[in-house]
Parts: structure tokens; sequence; C-alpha cells
């Protein structure tokens, strides 16, 4: 199993990240939003859950950090929100239950990727989707940094584009590339639909004036087909039917 030697923790999304409108834009244009269940997972505090809360009559956000689903149901704000402490290896949900699983930038950070996308997997409903984005390999940055020997800034460019093992020796998060994410769903039961290169929001722009022109200009759509404008992957999948059922 790919493990980064320096795996860190994840830091939640702000109310106020852009990131947030963009990728609600972006699963809401290729895959169906509604039902009876969400369930984010790698909830965090609960910004982004909260986007979709009100497509759901029954809300969950799933985390390892106890501190974040204190605050999660206030910050969702809706009747039926609640959180679930994920211990790394089990959800604490029956199968089959969710209709939608979202997760964003979480998958880098868990111990055992196969054990989180396993339970993922068991908790959706058949023809249930899930929508994850994960960090993309092609980005000029590593987005999560890199504890480095002699270099105290962690954001050396193009680091991620080192080979696997040089990377994941330094990197605070595990990196994929489109290929990867996609071959990684299909090996645990999942039918992928779409997956694309989400664009760079620019969040950490420290000057307004070129946020905003960034925005406006090069980083302006959702999605690019040109990888190194993208900090993460973006893809759309579903469990298969009961009875391999088609749609």
């Amino acid at each position: 199993m790919n493990q980064p030697k320096h795996l860190a923790s994840g830091k939640p999304a702000s109310a106020l990240d852009f990131i947030l409108e963009r990728r609600d834009r972006v699963v809401r244009r290729f895959l169906p939003v509604g039902g009876s269940v969400l369930l984010d997972f790698g909830c965090g505090t609960g910004a982004q859950t909260r986007t979709f809360g009100a497509d759901f009559d029954v809300v969950l956000g799933a985390d390892v950090n106890r501190a974040f689903l204190q605050r999660f149901a206030s910050v969702v704000d809706r009747p039926g929100a609640s959180g679930v402490l994920y211990d790394g290896d089990h959800l604490p949900l029956r199968g089959d239950s969710a209709d939608l699983v979202i997760s964003f930038e979480v998958l880098e950070h868990v111990e055992n990727e196969h054990a989180a996308l396993s339970e993922v997997h068991r908790v959706l409903r058949p023809g249930g989707w899930l929508a994850m984005t994960v960090p993309n390999r092609w980005w000029i940055f590593e987005t999560h940094g890199a504890d480095l020997p002699l270099l105290p800034w962690n954001r050396v460019p193009l680091f991620s584009w080192l080979p696997k093992d040089v990377h994941d020796r330094w990197a605070r998060a595990r990196i994929y590339r489109r290929r990867e994410i996609v071959s990684l769903l299909r090996q645990h039961g999942f039918e992928v639909q779409c997956s694309r290169y989400l664009t760079a929001p620019m969040d950490v722009v420290p000057w307004q004036w070129l946020k905003r022109a960034l925005r406006r200009t090069v980083f302006a759509p959702d999605t690019t087909p040109l990888p190194f404008l993208a900090t993460a992957v973006f893809v759309a999948a579903r469990k298969p039917p009961a009875g391999g059922d088609g749609p």
C-alpha cells in the first residue's frame, strides 16, 4: 500500500473557500444529487456538507477527528444532520444505506485507502453514487507540502512530478494520477462514470487582486483538460445496481 512516511491529518475546509462552490457545481453537473441519505466521508466541520444538505432527508458526516464532529451539526445547520466517528477501519453505518457519498481531498490522508474505499462501497446502496476528489500529481505545486531536508519552504515546485517512491518518502499526503484513482475505484467494485481535472481554485493566493484576475481568466472554468492547471482529480462513480441493471 502506498503511504507517505509523513502522512498528515487533513485540514477542514472553511465556509469562505471558493473551492466549495466549484465542487458543488461539478458534482451537480455530472451526477444526480438528492435522496434519503447523504454521507460526507471525511466531513471535517461540515462546510462542504452544508452545500448539499438541503437535498437529503438525513445528512451524515464521518471523520476521525472528534472535535470536528462536535461542530458538524451546527455548521450544517439542518434537521437530520449528525456526525459519526470513523476509526480508520469501519464506518458505524449499516450497509446499502447511503444514496450519495461525497469525499473531497480525504483519501490521501487515510491510513488505509483500501479499507476506506471498501467501507464507502459497503454503505452505498446499490445504484448509489460516489463523488470524490483527490490531489492531482501534475499540478505544479505539492498541495499538501512535504517535509524535505534543508528546505523550510515545503511547497517546492514540481516536487509531485518526481518518481512515486521519492515523492512518498517526503510528502505529507498521497497524490494520484487520474488513471490511478480511476483504477483504484474500479478495484473496489465501483463503476466509474466520469473523471475530470478540477481547476485550481487559487484559494491560497494572498493578494486579492491577483486571485480575482486568475479566477476570471486562466482558472475560470471549473474543469480543465490541462492537468497542470488542476489541483485535484474529480471522479463520479456508482455502486452497481442490484441485478446489474443499467441507469
